[in-house]
């Protein structure tokens, strides 16, 4: 089935404007659902309030169309409770733009590193950070709101390819690089850096935090696919199964799976808890043999992130298809068409998909589907209890498989 478009944020374009520079290389959604962040092409970043953006979707597509989102648009509203009214931003960053991350703070969480006691900034509850990830190996981070540079962080010697913010609201900050890193800021201790984590051998694509900001995976050139306890600072285990490049990768909303993309022309699906594979989505088919799987296919996948029910899989590959998947079946559900795609995220609440192509950004409709009773109470449980756990449980064996994701 094709997947319903809801929208297009159209960069703008001069008669000589070199294409090699537009490339949007990110896209990402403030936690709140206030803004929407894309990078253009050329140094340049846009902040848009994301409900102007679904109002001007619904003044611009059918009834039919307009009905479908119309629900959602008061709820993203009155989430938005922000003494700060989103406005729309152009931020010149300085370089070429490869990643961008939106933080927000929580009060009761502390800075890890106690025995300061003077700081530049005390970010509030009602402020909202955006960082963005430079050419020149530089993270600035900006308030929002008013789109001012507030800290300007230069440890890395590479590009900075992907950051992510802990979703506990601790405003720690993890940023993946092609000098092979990733490091660990705290920007409540006006973004000292707390650590460097080492084990690429290559340069590193991407990360992207457990949502009880436990874990932490890192994934790279070389086949690799790190997972990182953010407690201690060590590596926790290495999964290995891809057969090429690793380019992104995202937890379910639960933690109990991890879906990683891979030039080798798939998805996989782990249990990052025991490392296996669960699942394993093909975008080419007969699939390649490992010796194969190293050349270019035109199959190659970009970008892969979970939505927000925990039943679908987004991904975005070279065969100008955005496909999504159902995580207990072999084939897409729906697909749409788009070219030279980099990137994807799901809107804060789910009900959009949003991808990034030459400076633009598409959005089409989320697959809708009623999680069943069964399915939110194996969520419940895995957001609490790891694979080992839920494995002693005096229960039957059908229903721990069901819980670990094995059938």
């Amino acid at each position: 089935a094709r997947s319903r478009t809801v929208g297009e944020l159209l960069a703008p374009t001069a008669p000589f404007d070199k294409k090699c520079g537009r490339e949007n290389w990110t896209v990402a959604f403030a936690p709140d659902g206030s803004y929407l962040a894309w990078s253009q092409g050329h140094r340049i970043v846009k902040l848009v309030p994301w409900a102007q953006c679904l109002n001007n979707f619904l003044l611009h597509s059918t009834k039919n169309g307009a009905n479908a989102v119309s629900t959602r648009l008061p709820r993203q509203s009155s989430e938005s409770g922000q003494k700060n009214k989103p406005c729309e931003h152009i931020i010149d960053c300085g370089d070429i733009v490869w990643s961008l991350a939106f933080g927000s703070s929580v009060p009761e969480k502390q800075s890890r590193c106690v025995n300061i006691e003077w700081h530049r900034f005390k970010f509030g509850q009602d402020q909202l950070l955006l960082a963005t990830g430079l050419n020149n190996g530089r993270i600035k981070i900006w308030d929002a709101y008013t789109g001012k540079l507030l800290l300007n962080l230069m440890d890395h010697t590479e590009v900075v390819r992907d950051l992510t913010f802990a979703p506990d609201g601790s405003l720690i900050l993890v940023s993946a690089s092609r000098d092979k890193t990733l490091r660990v800021w705290d920007l409540k201790d006006d973004g000292n850096m707390m650590k460097v984590l080492r084990g690429h051998p290559n340069w590193v694509y991407g990360c992207a935090f457990s949502p009880d900001s436990s874990i932490l995976c890192s994934v790279g050139a070389s086949k690799a696919v790190f997972l990182w306890d953010m407690d201690k600072y060590s590596m926790l285990r290495k999964l290995e199964g891809h057969h090429n490049d690793v380019v992104a990768c995202e937890f379910s909303p639960d933690g109990a799976l991890l879906a990683t993309a891979s030039y080798d022309t798939r998805v996989y699906v782990w249990d990052p808890h025991i490392g296996v594979i669960l699942r394993e989505f093909g975008h080419l088919f007969p699939p390649p043999t490992p010796i194969f799987a190293g050349g270019a296919n035109d199959r190659w996948v970009r970008s892969v992130c979970f939505s927000h029910d925990g039943l679908h899989v987004a991904s975005l590959a070279d065969d100008k298809m955005v496909r999504f998947w159902r995580i207990d079946e072999e084939y897409p559900v729906q697909v749409a068409p788009l070219n030279n795609g980099l990137c994807c995220t799901f809107s804060t609440d789910g009900s959009v998909l949003a991808a990034g192509q030459d400076g633009s950004v598409y959005f089409w409709a989320t697959p809708t589907q009623v999680p069943s009773l069964q399915h939110l109470c194996r969520m419940a449980i895995r957001r609490v209890m790891p694979t080992s756990q839920v494995k002693n449980l005096p229960i039957p064996c059908k229903v721990v498989e069901f819980l670990c994701y094995q059938i």
